[in-house]
């Protein structure tokens, strides 16, 4: 059988068909790629560094439940060790140590850690919120010992043991730390005794000189602060802690809790440091 011509158009016009669908398609490929290439994403903002420092008869693991916690927010922690040896060179090592850290800073200290940080966060422009827990935050002029005892309530006093320790300059300086069997019930007394029983024996003991110096600055006047107040601390006393955070107009939580209470409440303290963390956007 003779094939006629009248196939052959008919091929023709198939094949501009498809061409002109496979030029087509680029187009529209090359349009969207064009215009996924001008939208403007946004980028989120980075989180400030949280720095975090221990005080007296603890040391840097007593935050590790709030350290995890940030981490897995996406918060950089750092927690420093903090010598424990006198207000001044204890703030004059941490002011060293937040040098060399890069961006904003959202300084959280524990207990003596507040009267530290309140001294070392002066004209520190990187540092964009205090966070006091369970902590000192004394004025110009007063000592932890002084705030301590301006309200009552704190038991500390006759649960320490004084170890006498050679100053590098000479002379004879005054360790103190908390006695093995008051241990738990004065300063931790809602964490369970398996981990007071570690926290005991590896606390950190602090100079009395420390808790008896005078601040110089007070931080807290220039930077927002927030304070978590613990109603059931034995150190120190919930009134004192209410007193100061007052006074600095901070934003104030309230928990029932012991002295300890990064350890015993570490969802509680991640809450608060990261409020003051979402308040640094845009300072």
């Amino acid at each position: 059988m003779k094939v006629t011509s009248a196939f052959r158009p008919t091929r023709k016009r198939a094949a501009v068909a498809a061409a002109a669908l496979t030029g087509a398609a680029a187009l529209a490929l090359s349009v969207t790629a064009s215009a996924g290439a001008t939208t403007k994403h946004h980028t989120p903002e980075k989180k400030p560094t949280v720095v975090l420092v221990h005080g007296a008869f603890a040391d840097s693991s007593s935050w590790n439940g709030v350290i995890k916690r940030l981490k897995q927010d996406g918060y950089p922690v750092v927690a420093p060790a903090n010598p424990l040896r006198g207000l001044k060179s204890d703030a004059d090592y941490l002011k060293s140590f937040l040098k060399s850290v890069q961006g904003p800073v959202v300084l959280a200290g524990h207990s003596y850690g507040g009267a530290v940080l309140t001294e070392a966060a002066e004209n520190e422009p990187n540092v964009k919120a205090l966070v006091y827990i369970a902590a000192f935050a004394p004025d110009q002029g007063e000592s932890a010992l002084e705030l301590s005892n301006k309200y009552p309530g704190g038991t500390l006093g006759p649960t320490l043991n004084t170890v006498p320790f050679t100053l590098p300059g000479g002379g004879t300086g005054n360790d103190l730390y908390i006695k093995a069997d008051k241990f738990h019930d004065q300063f931790a007394a809602d964490v369970p005794t398996r981990v007071t029983d570690l926290m005991t024996a590896t606390q950190r003991p602090v100079a009395a000189a420390a808790l008896e110096e005078q601040a110089t600055h007070s931080a807290w006047k220039s930077i927002p602060s927030w304070t978590l107040v613990t109603t059931q601390d034995l150190n120190i006393p919930a009134a004192a802690q209410r007193f100061m955070a007052e006074r600095a107009h901070s934003h104030i939580t309230e928990i029932r809790a012991s002295h300890a209470v990064s350890v015993s409440r570490p969802d509680a303290v991640t809450r608060i440091i990261e409020q003051a963390a979402r308040s640094t956007a845009g300072r």
